[in-house]
């Protein structure tokens, strides 16, 4: 119930994006590569920045 209030950190939000990211990919992956290709692309683009983020603490 408190976690109702707890904001999240920019890592978090972070990685819910690369998930998301994934699973469109995923989804895309059937019907059209290219889209696929990029949204795979840009997951790894936020996992760099995800570990950027993870060194740096």
């Amino acid at each position: 119930m408190f976690n109702l209030f707890k904001k999240k950190t920019k890592a978090e939000k972070l990685n819910e994006k690369y998930k998301k990211l994934l699973e469109e990919s995923y989804k895309l992956s059937t019907t059209n590569r290219k889209l696929s290709d990029l949204k795979v692309e840009e997951a790894n683009e936020i996992l760099k920045q995800i570990e950027l983020l993870r060194n740096s603490n």
